[in-house]
């Protein structure tokens, strides 16, 4: 293995990109490291992912769930921060370069660049099928669903009226079953009393998954009483047929046609272009397959981590795309960075330590799986909740995230409930 030292002009530098949990976490971990450390990321905030399902169902604003990079680094003193898109690396020369032209030179370098959602060869489908990965793609799900909601106030005709009543969920995980019951409650609670015209409680909320069950990663019981849940909500549920094709006017699958105005799109994955940036083998969705101790084969002084990798996982498959992988990845590289700066270059293979599975079903019900306890209902969206809540970062959008739910769970009203963009055609349409 190639020993890392410092350059000779300088003290070692380490590059980062991306500041997600697993980038955050490395930084957090090596504050008080003898190195100069730089933080890229394309935006300059960080981002709750796994709570961001419910910014695109106006259940938390933006700022509950984001908070501005710099100001979380602000006192580690051997950090730079530096907002720009990184477009490819240069392992000879061991540098990174931006978007608009900056080169920026690595002793060791990590890639968290995460990943984007993917429509297995059908990217056409996505300016009808948004995905949620971003700020930018809640806030544009959010008006979305609204919206659909006020044109169908206007509507005189039942049938197109019945279209924008009808929201269709495409993917049957964590995402997917988090997002129909989340919009199934907003209907059928949250506007009650809301609209003249329409009764939001009409509105249809369909979920589509290919394989047999929703929830694949958990267990067969709990996959059922997530379905169970979900039918008990309004949810139609409708297994075991992908979906064919996405148009303006619906979606195919199952050999028959759904018309609806409103569809997202949880079904898959893409990873950041990583692997091609280093030329390295790469799974079936493009992340790289790192060795045991999450460097890319061929290059000891670049880690990947996060969902830009896939890690083995023992007997057990690969370690699964979660924060907490993340977080876990981003404590052992830092661990490893520090003994290769004193010299330890043995080996240090990344073990992975699963804590469990957990998924919401609207604002009452949750599926929760540690292995040595199960639970599902009311007691297991309680716990759901407070585990969520201890890893947001700050007391006051713990106490502001808090306060929202238990809001939600007894009023059934959505402060966030806000229409902020249009789409560009709604735009040029606009007086």
């Amino acid at each position: 293995m190639t020993e890392i030292q410092p350059s000779a002009s300088t003290r070692h530098r380490l590059v980062i990109v991306g500041g997600g949990f697993g980038g955050l976490e490395a930084v957090h971990n090596l504050r008080n490291a003898d190195m100069d450390i730089t933080l890229i990321d394309q935006r300059n905030h960080h981002l709750f992912q796994p709570l961001l399902y419910q910014v695109a169902t106006s259940t938390l604003a933006t700022s509950e769930i984001a908070w501005p990079i710099r100001h979380l680094l602000r006192k580690y003193k051997n950090v730079k921060t530096l907002l720009g898109t990184i477009d490819g690396v240069d392992t000879a020369a061991r540098t990174v370069s931006t978007a608009d032209g900056e080169t920026i030179p690595y002793d060791t370098l990590v890639l968290a660049t995460g990943a984007r959602h993917a429509y297995f060869g059908h990217d056409d489908w996505e300016p009808f099928a948004p995905g949620l990965k971003t700020l930018e793609d809640a806030t544009t799900i959010r008006r979305r669903i609204l919206t659909a909601f006020e044109k169908a106030e206007r509507e005189p005709d039942p049938a197109k009226r019945a279209e924008y009543l009808t929201f269709v969920m495409i993917g049957g995980g964590p995402t997917g079953v988090e997002v129909a019951g989340t919009i199934a409650d907003l209907a059928r609670d949250t506007l009650k009393g809301d609209f003249r015209v329409i009764d939001p409680a009409s509105a249809r909320v369909v979920l589509i998954e290919g394989g047999p069950r929703v929830l694949p990663a958990f267990s067969e019981d709990m996959s059922a009483y997530a379905k169970q849940a979900l039918e008990k909500l309004g949810v139609t549920v409708h297994l075991g047929n992908p979906v064919t094709e996405c148009h303006t006017d619906g979606v195919e699958f199952g050999g028959q046609s759904l018309r609806a105005q409103t569809i997202i799109w949880a079904a898959g994955v893409q990873a950041s272009p990583a692997a091609k940036w280093l030329n390295v083998p790469a799974d079936r969705v493009g992340r790289v397959v790192v060795n045991a101790d999450l460097t890319a084969p061929g290059y000891p002084e670049i880690f990947v981590i996060g969902d830009t990798a896939t890690v083995a996982n023992g007997g057990k498959g690969t370690v699964p795309g979660i924060a907490p992988a993340a977080k876990q990845q981003g404590v052992h590289i830092a661990k490893t960075i520090k003994a290769r700066l004193v010299g330890d270059q043995s080996p240090r293979p990344f073990v992975y330590h699963h804590d469990g599975d957990l998924a919401t079903i609207g604002k009452r019900a949750a599926v929760t799986d540690f292995g040595w306890i199960k639970l599902k209902g009311y007691i297991a969206w309680w716990l759901w909740g407070l585990a969520h809540i201890y890893f947001l970062i700050g007391l006051r959008n713990r106490l502001a995230v808090a306060l929202s739910w238990l809001w939600i769970s007894v009023s059934g009203a959505r402060s966030a409930r806000l229409i902020t963009q249009k789409d560009a055609a709604e735009e040029a349409n606009t007086p």
